[in-house]
């Protein structure tokens, strides 16, 4: 059967994808900031396809006491392939517009999702790397520590917090994809009804890859590691994480608490804007690796609980769960909202 032609707004599509590649040629990629105390104002480092910008300079000096590898645009062979890449993929989207053949546009969208991934693994890789291959002789040194940068999102490396995220170009990349897969569905719609099999497992499995890449970007609580991690506001060390909590904030970054009592005063002090609160989280009493989300939590105070700073609050997923514990200890059922206001 002749292979089908591209609605026009399909070609339309490509063709702005096209375009948007050429933009991403002059455009950061992606970028990595770094906050602490002594940097107010914040470092970042920008990728761009071709080069390495930003404070390079800055981070470099602060990578050496801690014995990471100084960063060189020309260290990285993938400065020199990835505007070649971006250029092939530019092109290749103006010749599916040319060839207006749905064949073909399901090949880049394919080649072009497969590319992302590789990608960012790659980006994993080099991160993993830099962070894990350090100097045995650098002026600080601390015993089983690493410095891997996250891939997307938040992570606390010593003093610095270390934001990871797509800059324009990367997110007219994402956009890229997104418009491409809307291309083949739009052109699977308009399929007959007997060839609807092959092309649905192709779409199915290239839309699985595209959307797990985009999802990865999701943050959520994360394990308390106990005499490592300190409260974020009594600074105590964790030792009890049955009375644990988290705050994981919209741009990823996570704050860890020791009882709720530290949660309610550290949202009171305004230390950041309730509105950048993406989600609170508290350690399930009965089973410490898990965490319920605050406002779905079952909670019961007692003092017989002596949590660490007094709170004596224990949160449970359900209510069968919070009665059962409330046989063995006096005191009484409490609302999240309650814990807040006080």
């Amino acid at each position: 059967m002749v292979d089908q032609k591209l609605k026009i707004i399909s070609r339309v599509i490509t063709f702005l994808c096209g375009i948007g590649l050429i933009i991403v040629l002059f455009v950061p990629l992606w970028q990595i900031e770094l906050e602490a105390p002594q940097y107010p104002e914040g470092l970042v480092l920008l990728m761009h396809p071709h080069k390495l910008a930003g404070n390079v300079d800055i981070i470099n000096g602060l990578n050496h006491y801690i014995g990471m590898k100084t960063l060189h645009t020309e260290d990285f062979l993938e400065f020199t392939l990835l505007p070649y890449i971006i250029s092939f993929f530019a092109a290749f989207c103006f010749a599916v517009v040319l060839l207006n053949r749905r064949k073909v546009l399901v090949i880049l969208f394919i080649s072009f999702t497969v590319f992302g991934i590789l990608a960012m693994a790659d980006f994993y890789r080099w991160n993993y790397n830099y962070g894990h291959e350090l100097d045995p002789n650098a002026a600080i040194r601390v015993p089983g520590m690493s410095y891997q940068p996250p891939l997307i999102g938040y992570k606390q490396l010593l003093n610095f917090g270390a934001y990871s995220t797509p800059h324009i170009g990367g997110w007219i990349f994402i956009g890229v994809g997104l418009l491409l897969l809307t291309a083949v569905v739009i052109q699977y719609r308009t399929m007959k009804k007997n060839h609807n099999s092959r092309i649905r497992k192709v779409v199915a499995g290239a839309s699985v890859l595209l959307i797990f890449s985009v999802m990865s970007c999701s943050t959520g609580p994360e394990p308390i590691k106990l005499g490592v991690d300190a409260c974020s506001f009594c600074k105590m060390s964790i030792a009890d994480n049955k009375f644990g909590a988290e705050i994981v904030t919209k741009k990823g970054k996570i704050y860890k608490f020791d009882d709720t009592h530290c949660v309610a005063e550290f949202v009171k002090s305004n230390t950041i804007d309730n509105s950048d609160i993406k989600e609170t989280y508290l350690v399930a009493f009965n089973d410490p690796h898990d965490f319920i989300k605050a406002s779905e939590s079952y909670l019961y105070r007692s003092d017989e609980l002596r949590s660490p700073m007094g709170g004596n609050i224990a949160a449970f997923p359900d209510s069968k769960s919070l009665e059962q514990a409330a046989q063995n200890l006096k005191g009484e059922k409490v609302e999240w909202t309650v814990v807040m206001d006080k």
